[in-house]
């Protein structure tokens, strides 16, 4: 049983003395300041006294934010419940958005009202260059990663709440998603024809695939007499390990796409394209494990140098579109074309209907009837 004992410090001013337990089961001698009448310091006591009994009581501790939630981003690398990217976005977020503006205060201590004022204070000056806010979307991300770390440190002993619970993050403001017209869309490979970037971008098109997916997609597993892709690997670029190639982000994204005839015809060419190339390097015939997208040597492309000579093409020619975009567009012409949202799903490799429906909720408002129609479909599959 533990107990505890009161001391005068001033005329209203009382030190509070009592038995914690520490998070190896060990008793310490706990001091804390009060400031009231003594009878409120003896109520203020017993309800010290009476946390330790339920073991709710939490020892202080001078660690801060920042430094508990690097520790935790080192063992959830060390454990692998995250990737490299997802790490190294992790950290990108810890060093940019959090640290700079609550990092330094102490993990116990930190209140929902401060989290509030850190969310309004990332609104207007996030950045890194603290040139002005970022957007709700990457408040959203921070805030996710502060309350998990929050959410481990309550499981372990160290806080007494998640404030995070306590206090969401702004609600996120969809960025506009830009898309093809139809007329776009119907001259896009006529406009494209002679270019570098052709191939793979009339693929992302007509097919819905993820830029990783592209760059990471090999002649083995293309079809051409079957009219099929299959996504099997993915190309990831991260600041640790450089270039790799993995699985796909999700269960869903292993799938098998059926190609359009325009699509068919564009790789044919793009292969022998690419033979003769490399025959003119003196690199030998295309293999299996062959990239159908590789650089000029017959390497991966580097993934963001790739969005931006892609980025550069599509405001040279007035598309106005990024490479994403493109499998947006993919996603809206089998919405007009009525097809059913598990399909949709199916293709795009999301992992549900469910994501689908609320990547894409905005075009199927277009035609109710559509909307109507996503719904019955995903909850039937």
């Amino acid at each position: 049983m533990s107990r505890g004992h009161i001391r005068r410090r001033g005329r209203n001013s009382f030190e509070l003395k009592f038995e914690g337990e520490r998070t190896d089961g060990k008793r310490q001698t706990l001091y804390k300041p009060f400031k009231g009448t003594r009878r409120e310091a003896q109520d203020e006591l017993a309800r010290l006294l009476a946390q330790v009994a339920d073991g709710g009581h939490v020892n202080p501790s001078k660690v801060t934010v920042a430094e508990y939630l690097r520790t935790r981003l080192q063992i959830w690398r060390a454990k692998g419940t995250v990737g490299r990217k997802a790490a190294e976005r992790y950290s990108q977020l810890i060093e940019n958005q959090i640290a700079p503006f609550i990092g330094s205060k102490l993990l116990q201590k930190l209140t929902s009202e401060e989290v509030e004022a850190w969310h309004t204070k990332l609104l207007t000056e996030g950045r890194r260059d603290k040139t002005g806010g970022v957007s709700t979307r990457t408040i959203r991300d921070a805030h996710q990663i502060l309350s998990k770390t929050l959410r481990e440190a309550l499981k372990h002993g160290l806080v007494a709440k998640n404030v995070c619970t306590l206090q969401p993050p702004p609600k996120v403001v969809s960025k506009e998603m830009h898309i093809l017209t139809p007329e776009q869309v119907a001259g896009f490979a006529a406009l494209l024809d002679g270019h570098e970037l052709a191939a793979v971008a009339i693929t992302a098109l007509f097919t819905g695939i993820r830029r990783g997916e592209a760059l990471g997609l090999d002649w083995g597993h293309v079809d051409l007499d079957a009219k099929l892709i299959k996504v099997r690997k993915s190309l990831e670029e991260t600041d640790e390990e450089g270039l790799q190639l993995k699985p796909p982000k999700t269960k869903g994204s292993i799938r098998d796409i059926k190609l359009p005839d325009i699509v068919v015809e564009t790789l044919q060419a793009h292969h022998k394209r690419l033979l003769e190339r490399r025959m003119q390097l003196g690199l030998g015939k295309l293999g299996k494990d062959d990239l159908v997208f590789p650089d000029w040597e017959g390497n991966p492309q580097w993934p963001d140098p790739f969005s931006t000579r892609w980025g550069e093409l599509s405001h040279e020619l007035g598309l106005g579109v990024s490479f994403h975009e493109l499998r947006h567009t993919h996603a809206s012409q089998l919405i007009d074309a009525g097809v059913d949202v598990v399909q949709i799903s199916r293709r795009l490799g999301h992992a549900s209907p469910a994501i689908t429906l609320s990547v894409y909720a905005h075009l199927f408002q277009k035609d109710d009837s559509k909307a109507a129609d996503a719904i019955n479909a995903a909850l039937g599959g």
